[in-house]
């Protein structure tokens, strides 16, 4: 080892003890930080309009608090842009978070100087704890890429820095990992997606790389230019020194063959679950898939069963209530003055000693059009069990209902995939049509009762999402195309430039 890494081993495995010690306090924890984050904020404007003050007890806070959606805070968010003190949480925020994606459109996160250690802090911590764990401590004697958004950073009216989640978070690497970061400054402000991936392989094709991290597409799309630009048969031909990739936002699992192909071999992977509101959880073993929910960090946690979120108040539990095999969509309350924010996504446990879990999907994202809700985690499971199955050089695609077809037939689910024109996908998609059918038992019925026709196949041209992605302004970063949606509105958009 170099002398970082030796320096870095003990450190790494103190943070290993720590997180084990942390497993089992968990709902101490949790208590702990609903409790510090109520009366923190008990004498903001949101803090005297709740009540906070009174609230000495979970019931309480169950009662008192209700589920509050981005639009119900919005009138406190647009005070604090404006450079209100005290509103959400003591002070002004540190950062503005600014997001797509709510019925009000942009939706500001704040982070305080609270919560954003956490950010970076829990990103370094389950690094150096897996790499620990996995005997490759020595890649922080290299060079670490990550291919994130702009650290550039605007000011809102109220002078608060506002910008992307990643490119705030890169203002936080301390210095002496920033000797070992890429790519530089003046690089990662390029705008424009794909001249700043040229720029990168520039920049780091001739360094010792050991890290990769970023979201499955975008690191596919640099890992296939950089092949390209060198001329070498793999990336491992390059950087013989690579040792972990690390994702975090989407699946990994549909880009995993292409990726390995393009890597030359299969590559040590880590899987984090990192939110605006939040760091929630991250893989500590890379042969166990689900992830360590991250009590321990400023957010306090509640869950309400998927089916029953029309009465979400009613029905979400906190952590200590939560049961193996159930999905929920996932709640949080954090120390930088969200409470009870709903953000969207579906979980289930695997355990709950410790408390792991995968993520399955969005509240939004899902398929329903005859009553099969369809989520994102079956789809994504059934893609790649078929992809297996045939080893095709597909992976990006995105699923639609169809319900009047043009041939006045049943209606079925319209998959959209992009692929190379001379390859047949027939056989393809009548393995997809039994794999979703293995995953979704509703889907099943539907197609045994002759509700819906099997799954149907539009063949996409190569560099169509990325296409799609640049129309959009979306290009790159941590920017993705949703699997599946329960309206035409994104197949639409996707076909109209096709």
């Amino acid at each position: 080892m170099g002398i970082k890494s030796t320096i870095i081993s003990p450190i790494a495995k103190h943070i290993n003890k720590k997180i084990e010690k942390d497993q089992k306090n968990a709902i101490a924890h949790q208590e702990r930080i609903r409790a510090s984050n109520t009366l923190t904020a008990s004498k903001t404007v949101f803090g005297k309009a709740y009540g906070l003050s009174d609230i000495k007890s979970y019931e309480q806070f169950r009662k008192e608090i209700p589920v509050l959606n981005y639009e119900k805070i919005k009138g406190y968010m647009d005070r604090v842009l404006q450079g209100e003190k005290n509103i959400l949480w003591p002070g002004k925020p540190s950062y503005i978070v600014g997001t797509a994606g709510t019925t009000s459109g942009i939706k500001y996160i704040p982070l305080s100087k609270q919560s954003i250690p956490y950010h970076f802090g829990t990103a370094r911590n389950a690094t150096m704890s897996f790499a620990y764990r996995h005997n490759v401590v020595d890649l922080f004697d290299g060079k670490l890429l990550f291919l994130s958004g702009s650290p550039k950073l605007d000011l809102t009216k109220g002078g608060i820095p506002i910008g992307r989640l990643s490119g705030i978070v890169n203002h936080q690497v301390p210095q002496w990992m920033r000797r070992n970061q890429v790519p530089t400054y003046d690089t990662n402000i390029i705008s424009d997606w794909e001249e700043k991936v040229m720029a990168i392989i520039k920049e780091v094709h001739h360094k010792d790389l050991r890290m990769i991290s970023g979201i499955p597409p975008w690191v596919t799309m640099f890992m296939e230019q950089l092949i390209e630009f060198t001329g070498k048969e793999s990336v491992m031909n390059i950087f013989q020194n690579l040792r972990l990739f690390i994702y975090g936002g989407m699946n990994y699992e549909p880009y995993r063959q292409k990726m390995e192909k393009l890597i030359g071999k299969s590559l040590l992977s880590l899987e984090t679950y990192p939110a605006t509101e939040g760091f929630i959880a991250y893989q500590t073993h890379s042969e166990e898939a689900s992830l360590l929910l991250n009590t321990n960090a400023g957010v306090f946690f509640e869950f309400v069963p998927v089916d029953k979120l029309s009465e979400a108040n009613n029905n979400r539990i906190p952590l200590a209530d939560v049961e193996v095999g159930i999905l929920y969509a996932i709640m949080l309350s954090n120390n930088a003055g969200l409470f009870c924010s709903m953000i969207g996504d579906i979980i289930e446990f695997t355990s709950v000693d410790p408390y792991r879990l995968l993520v399955k999907g969005r509240t939004k994202h899902f398929i329903s059009a005859f009553g099969e809700h369809v989520i994102g985690q079956e789809v994504e499971k059934a893609f790649s069990s078929a992809l297996r199955k045939h080893n095709l050089p597909i992976d990006e695609f995105t699923v639609a209902p169809m319900i009047n077809p043009l041939d006045g037939g049943l209606p079925f689910h319209e998959w959209h995939i992009e692929v190379q024109p001379n390859i047949d996908l027939k056989e393809f998609g009548s393995t997809l049509d039994l794999e979703m059918q293995k995953v979704n038992f509703h889907y099943k019925e539907l197609v045994e009762g002759k509700v819906i026709r099997p799954l149907q196949i539009k063949k996409l041209q190569p560099g169509t999402f990325t296409r799609y992605q640049k129309s959009l302004g979306k290009l790159g970063g941590q920017n993705k195309v949703a699997r599946l949606s329960n309206d035409r509105k994104i197949v639409e958009a996707i076909t109209a430039i096709h």
